[in-house]
Protein backbone atom coordinates (compact mmCIF):
# COMPACT_ATOMS: atom_id res chain seq x y z
CA UNK A 1 0.00 0.00 0.00
CA UNK A 2 3.48 2.01 0.47
CA UNK A 3 3.22 3.16 -3.42
CA UNK A 4 -0.64 4.04 -3.77
CA UNK A 5 -1.64 7.51 -4.11
CA UNK A 6 -4.57 9.32 -4.34
CA UNK A 7 -5.95 11.86 -6.70
CA UNK A 8 -8.76 13.74 -4.77
CA UNK A 9 -7.59 13.35 -1.30
CA UNK A 10 -10.38 15.58 -0.12
CA UNK A 11 -13.10 13.18 -0.56
CA UNK A 12 -11.73 12.13 2.61
CA UNK A 13 -13.52 14.68 4.70
CA UNK A 14 -16.75 12.72 3.80
CA UNK A 15 -15.75 10.47 6.59
CA UNK A 16 -16.45 13.29 9.05
CA UNK A 17 -20.48 12.10 8.15
CA UNK A 18 -19.46 8.69 9.59
CA UNK A 19 -19.92 9.74 13.39
CA UNK A 20 -23.01 11.25 12.58
CA UNK A 21 -25.01 8.49 10.66
CA UNK A 22 -23.63 6.24 13.52
CA UNK A 23 -25.40 8.76 15.66
CA UNK A 24 -28.56 9.10 13.59
CA UNK A 25 -28.59 5.39 13.58
CA UNK A 26 -28.71 4.79 17.12
CA UNK A 27 -30.98 7.72 17.95
CA UNK A 28 -33.60 6.03 15.39
CA UNK A 29 -32.77 2.20 16.29
CA UNK A 30 -36.37 1.83 18.01
CA UNK A 31 -37.85 3.20 14.51
CA UNK A 32 -36.51 0.32 12.55
CA UNK A 33 -39.01 -2.27 13.15
CA UNK A 34 -42.37 -2.08 13.08
CA UNK A 35 -44.22 -2.33 16.69
CA UNK A 36 -47.45 -3.92 18.32
CA UNK A 37 -48.86 -2.36 21.81
CA UNK A 38 -50.66 -5.15 24.02
CA UNK A 39 -51.51 -5.40 27.30
CA UNK A 40 -49.42 -8.17 28.33
CA UNK A 41 -46.39 -9.99 27.13
CA UNK A 42 -47.06 -13.33 29.79
CA UNK A 43 -48.80 -15.02 26.96
CA UNK A 44 -45.55 -14.84 24.86
CA UNK A 45 -41.86 -16.53 24.80
CA UNK A 46 -39.44 -14.01 25.35
CA UNK A 47 -36.28 -16.07 23.71
CA UNK A 48 -34.59 -14.11 20.85
CA UNK A 49 -33.51 -15.64 18.12
CA UNK A 50 -30.32 -15.31 16.51
CA UNK A 51 -31.34 -13.54 13.61
CA UNK A 52 -33.07 -11.28 15.68
CA UNK A 53 -29.72 -10.19 18.05
CA UNK A 54 -28.02 -9.34 14.25
CA UNK A 55 -30.83 -7.37 12.94
CA UNK A 56 -29.09 -4.35 14.16
CA UNK A 57 -26.06 -4.90 12.38
CA UNK A 58 -27.88 -4.87 9.10
CA UNK A 59 -26.85 -0.58 9.34
CA UNK A 60 -23.04 -1.78 9.53
CA UNK A 61 -23.40 -3.04 5.89
CA UNK A 62 -24.44 0.43 5.19
CA UNK A 63 -21.71 2.38 6.82
CA UNK A 64 -19.47 0.04 5.30
CA UNK A 65 -21.03 0.58 1.96
CA UNK A 66 -20.64 4.29 2.54
CA UNK A 67 -16.79 4.34 3.68
CA UNK A 68 -15.77 2.19 0.64
CA UNK A 69 -17.56 4.66 -1.69
CA UNK A 70 -15.66 7.59 -0.16
CA UNK A 71 -12.60 5.74 -0.51
CA UNK A 72 -13.38 5.12 -4.00
CA UNK A 73 -14.31 8.49 -4.81
CA UNK A 74 -10.76 9.67 -3.51
CA UNK A 75 -9.41 7.77 -6.43
CA UNK A 76 -7.17 5.38 -5.11
CA UNK A 77 -3.95 4.28 -7.77
CA UNK A 78 -0.41 3.23 -7.95
CA UNK A 79 2.04 5.20 -10.10
CA UNK A 80 4.55 3.56 -12.01
CA UNK A 81 7.31 6.19 -12.93
CA UNK A 82 9.97 6.03 -15.72
CA UNK A 83 12.71 8.33 -16.52
CA UNK A 84 14.31 9.30 -19.68
CA UNK A 85 17.66 11.58 -19.04
CA UNK A 86 19.10 13.03 -22.61
CA UNK A 87 21.98 15.23 -22.71
CA UNK A 88 21.46 18.93 -24.61
CA UNK A 89 24.67 20.19 -24.12
CA UNK A 90 27.49 18.22 -24.02
CA UNK A 91 30.85 19.81 -22.91
CA UNK A 92 34.37 18.65 -24.44
CA UNK A 93 37.15 19.70 -21.17
CA UNK A 94 41.07 18.98 -21.93
CA UNK A 95 42.95 19.68 -18.79
CA UNK A 96 46.36 20.33 -19.27
CA UNK A 97 48.86 19.22 -16.14
CA UNK A 98 52.13 20.98 -15.14
CA UNK A 99 53.82 17.40 -14.61
CA UNK A 100 57.73 19.27 -14.17
CA UNK A 101 59.80 18.77 -11.36
CA UNK A 102 58.65 21.88 -9.04
CA UNK A 103 55.19 19.92 -8.86
CA UNK A 104 57.07 17.64 -6.28
CA UNK A 105 56.88 21.00 -4.46
CA UNK A 106 55.79 20.14 -0.85
CA UNK A 107 53.63 23.13 0.16
CA UNK A 108 50.42 21.23 -1.08
CA UNK A 109 50.37 17.68 0.64
CA UNK A 110 51.70 15.23 0.58
CA UNK A 111 52.79 17.58 -2.71
CA UNK A 112 51.65 19.55 -5.75
CA UNK A 113 51.41 16.93 -7.86
CA UNK A 114 49.50 14.44 -5.77
CA UNK A 115 47.21 16.73 -4.32
CA UNK A 116 45.84 17.29 -7.95
CA UNK A 117 45.62 13.69 -9.04
CA UNK A 118 42.86 13.75 -6.42
CA UNK A 119 41.47 16.70 -7.28
CA UNK A 120 41.10 16.36 -10.86
CA UNK A 121 39.68 12.65 -10.78
CA UNK A 122 36.52 13.99 -8.50
CA UNK A 123 36.15 16.75 -10.81
CA UNK A 124 36.27 13.89 -13.71
CA UNK A 125 34.19 11.33 -11.73
CA UNK A 126 31.44 14.27 -11.14
CA UNK A 127 31.00 15.12 -15.15
CA UNK A 128 29.39 11.86 -16.34
CA UNK A 129 28.02 13.69 -19.21
CA UNK A 130 30.95 15.18 -20.48
CA UNK A 131 33.75 13.91 -22.65
CA UNK A 132 37.20 14.73 -20.88
CA UNK A 133 40.89 14.73 -21.99
CA UNK A 134 44.17 14.80 -20.64
CA UNK A 135 46.99 16.93 -21.98
CA UNK A 136 50.63 16.80 -19.80
CA UNK A 137 53.59 18.93 -20.32
CA UNK A 138 56.99 20.22 -19.03
CA UNK A 139 59.07 21.73 -21.46
CA UNK A 140 57.00 19.64 -24.35
CA UNK A 141 53.74 18.17 -24.45
CA UNK A 142 51.65 15.14 -25.09
CA UNK A 143 48.21 13.92 -25.53
CA UNK A 144 47.59 11.28 -22.72
CA UNK A 145 44.60 10.27 -23.58
CA UNK A 146 42.36 11.91 -26.02
CA UNK A 147 38.99 13.42 -25.44
CA UNK A 148 36.24 10.77 -24.14
CA UNK A 149 33.29 9.47 -22.25
CA UNK A 150 34.85 6.86 -21.20
CA UNK A 151 35.69 8.01 -17.30
CA UNK A 152 37.21 4.76 -16.32
CA UNK A 153 40.30 5.92 -19.25
CA UNK A 154 40.31 9.27 -18.14
CA UNK A 155 40.26 7.94 -13.97
CA UNK A 156 43.11 5.59 -14.95
CA UNK A 157 45.25 8.20 -16.98
CA UNK A 158 44.99 10.93 -13.77
CA UNK A 159 46.22 8.45 -11.62
CA UNK A 160 49.21 7.81 -13.98
CA UNK A 161 50.80 11.15 -13.97
CA UNK A 162 53.74 11.39 -12.37
CA UNK A 163 56.99 12.83 -13.06
CA UNK A 164 59.88 11.14 -15.31
CA UNK A 165 62.07 11.63 -17.54
CA UNK A 166 59.64 11.22 -20.97
CA UNK A 167 59.34 15.00 -20.92
CA UNK A 168 62.48 17.50 -20.44
CA UNK A 169 61.86 19.36 -17.31
CA UNK A 170 61.20 23.06 -17.50
CA UNK A 171 57.45 25.00 -17.78
CA UNK A 172 56.20 25.17 -21.58
CA UNK A 173 53.08 26.40 -20.69
CA UNK A 174 52.40 27.90 -24.52
CA UNK A 175 53.42 23.97 -25.35
CA UNK A 176 50.98 22.57 -23.34
CA UNK A 177 47.74 24.95 -24.27
CA UNK A 178 48.62 24.48 -28.19
CA UNK A 179 48.47 20.49 -27.41
CA UNK A 180 44.94 20.91 -25.49
CA UNK A 181 43.74 23.59 -28.36
CA UNK A 182 44.47 21.13 -31.04
CA UNK A 183 42.69 18.09 -29.17
CA UNK A 184 39.42 20.22 -29.06
CA UNK A 185 39.83 22.32 -32.04
CA UNK A 186 37.58 19.84 -34.55
CA UNK A 187 34.74 19.25 -31.43
CA UNK A 188 31.26 19.36 -32.45
CA UNK A 189 30.55 19.74 -28.63
CA UNK A 190 28.47 23.33 -27.77
CA UNK A 191 31.03 24.45 -25.17
CA UNK A 192 35.09 23.71 -25.38
CA UNK A 193 36.72 24.41 -22.21
CA UNK A 194 40.69 23.93 -21.32
CA UNK A 195 41.84 23.77 -17.83
CA UNK A 196 45.37 24.78 -17.56
CA UNK A 197 47.38 24.20 -14.42
CA UNK A 198 50.99 25.71 -14.23
CA UNK A 199 53.48 26.26 -10.68
CA UNK A 200 55.57 28.44 -12.22
CA UNK A 201 57.04 30.70 -15.34
CA UNK A 202 56.88 29.86 -19.40
CA UNK A 203 60.75 28.98 -19.38
CA UNK A 204 60.57 26.32 -22.39
CA UNK A 205 59.22 25.33 -25.81
CA UNK A 206 58.50 26.87 -29.54
CA UNK A 207 55.10 28.58 -29.09
CA UNK A 208 54.47 31.29 -27.04
CA UNK A 209 51.24 30.69 -24.61
CA UNK A 210 49.80 34.28 -26.14
CA UNK A 211 50.14 33.10 -29.76
CA UNK A 212 48.64 29.72 -28.15
CA UNK A 213 45.57 31.91 -26.38
CA UNK A 214 44.73 33.49 -29.67
CA UNK A 215 44.09 29.88 -31.52
CA UNK A 216 42.15 28.99 -28.51
CA UNK A 217 39.91 31.89 -29.00
CA UNK A 218 40.11 31.17 -32.39
CA UNK A 219 38.41 28.23 -32.45
CA UNK A 220 36.26 29.47 -29.73
CA UNK A 221 37.97 27.32 -26.55
CA UNK A 222 37.26 28.53 -22.87
CA UNK A 223 40.86 28.53 -20.95
CA UNK A 224 40.37 28.27 -16.93
CA UNK A 225 44.08 28.88 -15.44
CA UNK A 226 45.22 27.79 -12.46
CA UNK A 227 48.13 29.16 -10.51
CA UNK A 228 49.37 26.35 -8.19
CA UNK A 229 51.40 26.79 -4.95
CA UNK A 230 51.53 28.87 -1.78
CA UNK A 231 52.62 32.40 -1.24
CA UNK A 232 56.11 32.53 -0.21
CA UNK A 233 58.53 29.68 0.16
CA UNK A 234 58.32 26.46 -0.15
CA UNK A 235 60.21 23.11 -0.59
CA UNK A 236 61.40 22.43 -3.87
CA UNK A 237 63.18 19.64 -5.12
CA UNK A 238 66.59 20.64 -6.01
CA UNK A 239 68.74 17.61 -6.60
CA UNK A 240 68.71 13.57 -6.22
CA UNK A 241 71.01 11.71 -3.52
CA UNK A 242 72.92 8.92 -3.67
CA UNK A 243 69.80 6.62 -3.18
CA UNK A 244 67.62 8.19 -5.59
CA UNK A 245 65.54 10.39 -3.79
CA UNK A 246 64.97 14.09 -4.25
CA UNK A 247 66.60 16.15 -1.76
CA UNK A 248 64.36 19.22 -1.22
CA UNK A 249 65.15 23.12 0.10
CA UNK A 250 63.26 26.05 0.26
CA UNK A 251 62.98 28.22 -2.50
CA UNK A 252 60.52 31.23 -3.24
CA UNK A 253 57.57 30.44 -5.21
CA UNK A 254 57.32 32.12 -8.46
CA UNK A 255 54.13 31.75 -10.83
CA UNK A 256 53.63 34.21 -13.82
CA UNK A 257 49.99 35.23 -12.43
CA UNK A 258 49.73 37.75 -15.11
CA UNK A 259 50.48 35.61 -17.92
CA UNK A 260 47.57 33.46 -16.69
CA UNK A 261 45.30 35.73 -15.97
CA UNK A 262 45.81 37.41 -19.15
CA UNK A 263 44.97 33.93 -21.04
CA UNK A 264 42.10 33.02 -19.27
CA UNK A 265 40.99 36.96 -20.10
CA UNK A 266 41.68 36.77 -23.52
CA UNK A 267 39.44 33.07 -23.88
CA UNK A 268 36.69 34.43 -21.71
CA UNK A 269 37.46 32.12 -18.52
CA UNK A 270 39.11 33.13 -15.02
CA UNK A 271 41.99 32.61 -13.08
CA UNK A 272 42.37 31.13 -10.02
CA UNK A 273 44.93 30.77 -7.48
CA UNK A 274 45.53 27.33 -5.48
CA UNK A 275 47.70 27.79 -2.80
CA UNK A 276 46.71 24.85 -0.17
CA UNK A 277 44.80 21.29 -0.93
CA UNK A 278 41.46 22.74 0.17
CA UNK A 279 41.97 26.10 -1.80
CA UNK A 280 42.45 23.40 -4.94
CA UNK A 281 39.38 21.94 -4.28
CA UNK A 282 37.32 24.16 -3.90
CA UNK A 283 38.62 25.85 -7.19
CA UNK A 284 37.84 22.36 -9.20
CA UNK A 285 34.26 22.70 -7.95
CA UNK A 286 33.95 26.42 -8.90
CA UNK A 287 34.88 25.45 -12.14
CA UNK A 288 32.27 22.36 -12.35
CA UNK A 289 29.55 24.61 -11.10
CA UNK A 290 30.57 27.93 -13.63
CA UNK A 291 30.67 24.85 -16.74
CA UNK A 292 27.20 23.17 -16.11
CA UNK A 293 25.61 20.31 -18.67
CA UNK A 294 22.32 20.90 -19.42
CA UNK A 295 20.73 17.60 -19.41
CA UNK A 296 16.68 17.14 -20.50
CA UNK A 297 14.71 15.26 -18.21
CA UNK A 298 11.32 13.00 -19.36
CA UNK A 299 9.20 11.49 -16.85
CA UNK A 300 6.57 8.95 -18.30
CA UNK A 301 4.22 8.12 -15.87
CA UNK A 302 1.66 5.13 -15.25
CA UNK A 303 -0.89 5.03 -13.51
CA UNK A 304 -3.46 2.08 -12.54
CA UNK A 305 -6.31 2.68 -10.73
CA UNK A 306 -7.40 1.03 -7.98
CA UNK A 307 -11.14 2.48 -7.42
CA UNK A 308 -13.06 -0.46 -9.21
CA UNK A 309 -12.39 -2.98 -6.18
CA UNK A 310 -13.90 -0.33 -3.89
CA UNK A 311 -17.25 0.42 -6.28
CA UNK A 312 -18.04 -3.35 -6.55
CA UNK A 313 -17.82 -3.75 -2.84
CA UNK A 314 -20.18 -0.51 -1.54
CA UNK A 315 -22.25 -2.21 -4.10
CA UNK A 316 -21.80 -5.28 -2.95
CA UNK A 317 -22.88 -4.03 0.64
CA UNK A 318 -25.91 -2.20 -0.54
CA UNK A 319 -27.40 -4.90 -2.14
CA UNK A 320 -26.63 -7.09 0.84
CA UNK A 321 -28.58 -5.33 2.95
CA UNK A 322 -31.79 -4.39 0.79
CA UNK A 323 -31.47 -8.57 0.04
CA UNK A 324 -31.92 -9.40 3.90
CA UNK A 325 -34.34 -6.78 4.87
CA UNK A 326 -36.68 -7.79 2.01
CA UNK A 327 -36.14 -11.26 2.88
CA UNK A 328 -34.91 -12.58 6.22
CA UNK A 329 -35.94 -9.48 8.46
CA UNK A 330 -38.97 -8.65 6.25
CA UNK A 331 -41.94 -7.87 8.43
CA UNK A 332 -45.50 -8.47 7.89
CA UNK A 333 -46.42 -5.13 10.19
Amino acid sequence: MGNITFLNPEFFWLFLLIPVAIVWLFMKRNDQSATLKISSIKGFKSSESLLAKLKPYLSVLRLAALSSLIVAMARPRTVDISNKTKTTKGIDIVMAVDVSGSMLAKDLKPNRMEALKRVAADFADERPNDRIGLVVYASEAYTKTPVTSDKAVVLEAIKSIKYDNVLQDGTGIGMGLATAVNRLKDSKAKSKVIILLTDGVNNSGFIEPETAADIAKQYGIKVYTIGIGTNGMAEFPYAVGPNGEFLFKMMKVEIDEKLMKSIANKTDGRYFRATSNSKLAEIYGEINKLETTEIEELKFYDYDEKYRPFVWLAGFLLLAEIGLRNTVYKSFI
